[in-house]
């Protein structure tokens, strides 16, 4: 579904049926964090979602405010391979185990 920013994000709800206006994220709501709008804009987790669709790769977020920008609130994501059983450092790229094993064969048909 498409957050409040125009993103692709699996974890973001949105009931709009009959004139509701509930929207929330899954993700965020599931470590008992509080979701507000603003927060999609700067999430990292539709940009993860999009560069890798590993079913193996399970995502958890929460939120916090960095140091240099100490009155906004952002996402942070921290992600663990169920296939490989170990903390992934760049869930863009996943834990390098899922996938690097697929054979790819070329072949050329005259």
């Amino acid at each position: 579904m498409k957050t409040p920013v125009g993103k692709e994000c699996s974890y973001f709800y949105g009931d709009y049926f009959r004139g509701k206006n509930k929207e929330e994220c899954r993700l965020l709501q599931a470590s008992g964090e509080r979701w507000t709008p603003d927060l999609c804009k700067t999430c990292p987790v539709p940009g993860i979602q999009l560069a890798n669709a590993c079913e193996f790769l399970q995502l958890d977020g929460h939120v916090a405010r960095p140091l240099y920008a100490a009155f906004q609130r952002r996402v942070h994501v921290s992600a663990f391979c169920e296939k490989s059983k170990q903390h992934v450092k760049e869930p863009h790229i996943g834990c390098g185990e899922c996938h690097g094993s697929l054979p790819f064969t070329f072949e050329v048909k005259e």
